[in-house]
């Protein structure tokens, strides 16, 4: 298998984590984004939208970063990272949606207004970083709920939806928006646990 992607994509870092939970070693080939690698012929055969990761497995070609980490879980031998029974398996797909509708888009903004803008020598935008955050604090309260009665998000194992998640808080501890995380307990506690996992320190090394 080939991994096409960058280490600090937050969704390469979500394939990376699968293929550690599962031991599994791709071959990783890296897409230099700064150089705009992404929007390349060669890259755009691979995933027609022009951005990482994509997986390719013999003659399959895949992106998507949910879709491919959902593949290799069903591929890859190891611990399964879906529950089997029904009830968590549902809750682990609406967790995945709820990250995917309300969660990373802005937690990458803040990402962006405090960490990547900086860094290219642009100017942040607080008011940005204000908006995102109360979207960010929205779905979190959601989250604190839920994980005050489970460790997970989808019961008591661990599942493809932490890992969905896992790279959208590293992104508000980066940012310096961390408080969002430790001002509620459930999540607090479930970042700990879950950011201790060798498979995520590797992905995020």
């Amino acid at each position: 298998m080939k991994l096409y992607g960058h280490p600090m994509s937050t969704c390469t870092r979500k394939v990376m984590t699968v293929f550690a939970e599962k031991g599994h070693e791709a071959q990783f080939v890296l897409v230099d984004l700064m150089k705009g690698e992404q929007k390349t012929p060669e890259h755009l055969a691979r995933n027609p939208f022009g951005v990482i990761p994509a997986l390719e497995d013999e003659d399959l070609t895949l992106y998507e970063s949910r879709a491919i980490i959902r593949y290799l879980d069903h591929k890859l031998p190891g611990a399964s990272l879906t529950p089997t029974e029904l009830r968590a398996r549902a809750l682990m797909d609406q967790w995945i949606s709820v990250e995917q509708s309300y969660l990373s888009t802005p937690a990458v903004k803040i990402l962006f207004q405090r960490v990547i803008h900086p860094m290219r020598g642009q100017q942040s935008d607080e008011s940005v970083v204000q908006a995102s955050s109360g979207e960010v604090a929205r779905v979190l309260d959601v989250a604190d709920r839920a994980l005050a009665g489970q460790e997970y998000l989808a019961g008591s194992t661990f599942s493809l939806a932490d890992i969905t998640w896992m790279p959208y808080l590293e992104c508000l501890v980066v940012s310096k928006a961390g408080d969002l995380i430790t001002d509620r307990p459930n999540v607090a506690a479930w970042w700990k646990r879950v950011s201790a996992r060798p498979s995520w320190q590797k992905a995020s090394s």
